[in-house]
């Protein structure tokens, strides 16, 4: 999945996106029009964004970026898509902290103008650490840079989370608490739970994704922490850069309130899956880039609070990549790219490092 093309995430019409948004650019600023209407290439596997120029004398962005809830016709990777949410997100973070993000626009609740709720922001240049082919393998732009260059991009990365858990009024940021009973850090997992189980619902169950939750249980903090607001997909390849500074942090549709350490697992180890796939494939990757004890120490030197219990912590990001991936999986199922095995398990890419970490010896490598 590394290297191959990108499975199938929707069945909508670009040209019919494209009529539709000019028709409802026309109710925000008369006379509008939208031209240039791209999907970028490295475009998301859940929302879909769509890129495109507004041509009107009074345009408040000329360059715009549209965040577009997930086709309900494509077998979505969550159940809800709740785009007033993550508009509210951004906005929160724009007001109470220096973390910089995109610039929102418009918030369109309403479904009929495209097919699903929708909110508009800037576009802000740049470039990302791409996903495919993965930035750990020969020939990005990341891998080429110097260590000097990758050391700061890493610790500005680090700096974004350390000012965002800092900065962000815990009482502004209630609204992203998940359902429950239990502190935060257990209402967490508990909706992993429950996503997990929506996941294989009519689908083959994970042994591995269940060890891995039994595992968690094992694993469990003597102390959860004080919650943050956590980013929840805290990684490098959602974030714009501008040479080697961060420029724009994006997709927070996994938003929540969490302990710190909830992005700072997910944060060391998507970093570590893109470098065990370029591993696998006979390349060196990054190994020293993102790595598990420098991220802690930066973290501690920035904020005063020292990473905890970060081998449930990785192993938490490492199962909750999984069940998206597995989900993945099943909707390229869907869509006739993949048969499902008889070992479900091997659908999901990092099995092999998942199994690893629930027996403990991921980090003794």
């Amino acid at each position: 999945m590394a290297t191959a093309p990108r499975p199938r995430t929707t069945t909508r019409d670009p040209e019919d996106l494209t009529r539709r948004l000019t028709v409802w650019l026309g109710t925000r600023l008369p006379g509008a029009k939208a031209t240039g209407v791209t999907v970028p290439a490295p475009n998301g596997m859940s929302s879909e964004t769509l890129l495109f120029d507004i041509e009107h004398p009074e345009t408040p962005c000329s360059a715009c970026a549209l965040r577009l809830a997930a086709d309900p016709a494509a077998y979505t990777v969550f159940p809800e898509y709740d785009m007033a949410r993550q508009y509210r997100t951004l906005c929160l973070v724009a007001e109470r902290t220096d973390v910089p993000v995109p610039r929102v626009l418009w918030l369109e609740e309403d479904p009929g103008p495209l097919g699903a709720p929708f909110f508009v922001m800037e576009r802000v240049a740049g470039r990302v650490p791409p996903d495919v082919m993965p930035y750990t393998y020969e020939g990005s732009w990341l891998h080429g840079a110097s260590d000097a260059e990758r050391e700061h991009l890493e610790a500005a990365t680090v700096g974004l989370l350390a000012r965002l858990h800092d900065q962000v009024p815990l009482a502004e940021a209630r609204f992203l608490a998940s359902p429950g009973p239990g502190d935060p850090l257990r209402r967490h997992v508990t909706a992993q739970r429950a996503y997990y189980a929506w996941v294989i619902d009519g689908r083959p169950r994970s042994p591995l994704i269940e060890a891995a939750f039994d595992r968690l249980e094992q694993l469990w903090p003597r102390e959860a922490g004080e919650p943050v607001l956590s980013w929840g997909d805290a990684r490098i390849g959602n974030v714009v850069y501008d040479g080697f500074d961060p420029v724009a942090v994006l997709d927070w549709e996994m938003a929540a309130l969490a302990p710190r350490e909830v992005d700072l697992g997910w944060t060391v180890y998507l970093h570590r899956f893109f470098h065990d796939l370029a591993v696998a494939s006979g390349q060196a990757g990054l190994p020293d880039f993102l790595r598990r004890d420098r991220v802690e120490a930066r973290y501690a030197l920035l904020t005063g609070h020292t990473p905890r219990d970060m081998d449930f912590h990785t192993l938490y990001a490492a199962l909750r990549h999984a069940i998206v991936m597995l989900r993945i999986a099943y909707r390229q199922a869907h869509f006739g790219e993949v048969a499902v095995p008889a070992d479900p398990d091997t659908l999901i890419l990092h099995h092999d490092s998942l199994r690893a970490m629930v027996q403990g010896t991921y980090w003794m490598r």
